[in-house]
């Protein structure tokens, strides 16, 4: 029987997130529907289903937005290309991509046109990736993408030339550690950026999680499957010794998972509305569950401005 359930703090929205999800309620009310949308705007099934509700339209391809509309490119952040693409249609782009997002784009730009081959640490054909390979496939540069600590231990590069190591936003502090640390075994002079490019909300619910892996004995994370961030945070709650499912909703619980435990631990990604998390609270509460404890990892109040165009 449960006893006791702990909330990890932070979780959910992060500020790219609810300045993503912002940009699109904004522009619906100032330019009207339709709105296009490039690509799940966050990877969130009940946010895009939200927005649909509102007049949102999403596509996955430039060639789907009628030429003349407006549209919005997904906080993944977007390859230049894909601008130039848009620009022939003429149609409007409102750039929903995530500041530290964009600032990775600006780093692999930047070294690319220094001479320096990119090493970029991210999962095979997520959007982030996409974007960071367009900038330097742009100006020429040369692009290795590392997907897992046995790809780093595998690769290798011909020349002497100084190499440039970037990460995508939504990975795993922990996992990611062991793969920059077996390059830069390879690469000793290798250019790092000033700042770490995991971002700060990811970092912080992972260490919120696992946190709170160590207090439960059974970890619900809310989140698609299609999100990066959730998914890491299973992973990270499942190392730190306890089980850990990922469920889009509370209609996702099995019952069955939480026989003989007395004790649960809920977050949710950083895509992930807090509805959500209210409604598995309301779940627990049902089963009459009345201690709730916080676990909290840091605080945030960052804010990212809006588009100049809202």
């Amino acid at each position: 029987m449960i006893k006791t359930v702990y909330l990890a703090k932070p979780r959910g929205f992060c500020a790219g997130v609810s300045r993503a999800i912002l940009i699109v309620e904004k522009a619906l009310e100032k330019y009207g529907s339709p709105i296009y949308v490039k690509h799940a705007i966050v990877h969130n099934i009940h946010v895009v289903e939200d927005l649909k509700k509102k007049g949102a339209i999403f596509v996955e391809t430039i060639e789907e937005i009628p030429d003349g509309s407006t549209a919005i490119f997904s906080a993944h952040g977007s390859s230049p290309q894909e601008h130039e693409e848009a620009k022939k249609k003429n149609i409007k782009v409102i750039d929903a991509m995530c500041p530290l997002v964009g600032k990775v784009h600006l780093e692999a730009k930047t070294y690319a046109q220094k001479g320096c081959p990119i090493i970029y640490i991210g999962h095979k054909g997520h959007l982030e990736g996409l974007g960071v390979k367009g900038e330097v496939d742009r100006v020429r540069g040369k692009f290795h993408l590392i997907d897992s600590l046995e790809e780093a231990k595998a690769f290798s590069l011909d020349g002497q030339t100084p190499v440039a190591i970037l990460t995508q936003t939504t990975l795993s502090v922990f996992e990611t550690k062991d793969i920059l640390k077996t390059l830069m075994q390879k690469f000793p002079q290798a250019i790092l950026p000033p700042q770490k490019d995991i971002c700060f909300a990811t970092e912080n619910r992972q260490e919120a999680v696992k946190l709170l892996g160590q207090k439960a004995e059974v970890v619900l994370v809310i989140g698609s499957q299609t999100s990066s961030n959730s998914n890491r945070l299973k992973e990270v709650a499942q190392s730190s010794g306890c089980k850990a499912y990922l469920i889009d909703d509370v209609s996702f619980v099995d019952s069955s998972w939480l026989d003989g435990m007395s004790t649960v631990g809920i977050t949710s990604g950083a895509s992930a509305p807090e509805y959500l998390v209210e409604q598995l609270i309301e779940y627990f509460k049902n089963l009459g569950v009345s201690d709730f404890q916080y676990i909290e990892a840091a605080k945030e109040n960052l804010v990212f401005p809006l588009p100049k165009e809202l």
